[in-house]
């Protein structure tokens, strides 16, 4: 079994806007196999190799692999987000209510991030997804 998550974007061309779907992770589809199976996966026109984590293949559990289903199911433009957030850094949030304005991290909490937003003579504490922030230095 393969799978590849298919993001859903606006692209627009010089006569029209259309949503047409993307791979959410570039280059990436998750398979189920056996341990039979990985030369066949390797031997296929395409693929370079597996991603591999403490020296063994990486294993994404299917509840995971059903969540990201879901995620996409739900919400269209997902972003993919890599970079690192950590405490006493200077984010920008890139969604939302609070788009554009800037912040200290003051927390994180597992995917949640708590972040300190200068305004209006004001510090204003919120607690964000970690994709909805990125890197000022960004």
């Amino acid at each position: 079994m393969a799978y590849c998550p298919l993001n859903r974007v606006l692209r627009q061309w010089s006569d029209r806007i259309k949503i047409v779907e993307v791979p959410l992770f570039t280059s990436y589809v998750f398979v189920k196999i056996s341990e039979r199976e990985k030369a066949l996966v390797r031997e296929t026109d395409g693929v370079v190799n597996f991603i591999y984590n403490g020296g063994k293949p990486a294993i994404v559990q299917e509840h995971e692999i059903k969540r990201i289903q879901q995620f996409l199911d739900e919400y269209d433009n997902v972003e993919v987000i890599t970079e690192k957030i950590e405490k006493d850094q200077r984010v920008k949030v890139n969604k939302g209510l609070f788009v554009e304005e800037e912040g200290l991290v003051l927390d994180l909490q597992n995917k949640k991030v708590k972040v300190a937003i200068d305004s209006i003579g004001y510090t204003l504490v919120a607690l964000f997804d970690q994709q909805k922030l990125k890197n000022e230095k960004a």
